[in-house]
């Protein structure tokens, strides 16, 4: 594990433990967005339809350092999905990436598509978090987890009826992919040097087991990268950087969609 992805997990475990004191799983099972009917993003992703673009909400990252401290949650999300993201991703870490709960919170409400909770989930406290927050989905990171902890976290999201995407950064976390991931999502950005790897993540594609699902991260700046991407069988592209660094990223999205329709 990289030395920043170790501190991000110690910072959160602490968080979480703070959060366990003062609300108990069952206050979370008592909230509206627990009992809401999730949506499907690999349905969406098959069908092939769509974009394949899961629009992400940040503020911040660790590597672009703040990327956007002033955009509206509601606003930017509302243009992504009327301008044809396939889901919305919004980040909840609160750190390193200046997330919170209410982002998601606020985010899901008024969504008709799927929304992915970006975070660093270790502990099935926080799946349920997710799901009473109004998440569709979750992203566990393979460079943090067990093959042992994915597949026990990645079904008990399946007992919520919450839909899982493992991200992986390279052969070796192979293994941890398991029956129940439904989607695989492989990082461009080398977490160790924050470097970016196209060519790494076709690569790494190839050798993703038949029926799962492919969805590239990160550094997506051009229309070019996702019909690679799509040449070499990924259906998902999650993108966040490229839009939330404009003044207006509902209407970087809209541009960008239309410059993929043009071809």
């Amino acid at each position: 594990m990289s030395n920043i992805l170790a501190e991000i997990i110690a910072k959160r475990k602490q968080t979480v433990a703070r959060l366990k004191q003062h609300i108990p799983v069952q206050a979370w099972e008592m909230m509206p967005g627990f009992l809401k009917k999730t949506k499907s993003l690999r349905k969406i992703l098959e069908a092939g339809t769509s974009t394949g673009i899961i629009a992400e909400f940040k503020r911040a990252s660790p590597s672009k350092g703040i990327i956007n401290d002033h955009a509206d949650v509601p606003d930017v999300t509302a243009a992504y999905e009327l301008h044809g993201a396939a889901a919305l991703s919004v980040l909840t870490e609160p750190l390193f990436f200046n997330g919170n709960n209410e982002d998601l919170l606020n985010a899901a409400i008024t969504a008709t598509i799927p929304v992915l909770r970006k975070d660093f989930i270790f502990d099935k406290y926080q799946v349920t978090e997710s799901k009473a927050l109004g998440a569709d989905v979750i992203l566990l990171i393979a460079a943090c987890l067990k093959p042992g902890d994915v597949k026990d976290l990645a079904i008990f999201a399946k007992q919520l009826n919450l839909e899982v995407i493992l991200e992986i950064h390279s052969e070796a976390e192979l293994g941890h992919i398991c029956s129940e991931v439904d989607m695989v999502g492989v990082n461009n950005r080398d977490l160790k040097t924050f470097s970016l790897d196209i060519n790494r993540t076709v690569e790494l594609g190839k050798k993703i087991p038949a029926g799962k699902i492919k969805i590239a991260e990160s550094g997506i700046e051009d229309t070019e990268t996702i019909r690679l991407f799509k040449e070499a069988g990924f259906s998902g592209f999650l993108m966040g950087g490229k839009f939330m660094s404009s003044a207006n990223p509902g209407a970087a999205f809209e541009q960008f969609v239309q410059k993929l329709k043009q071809g």
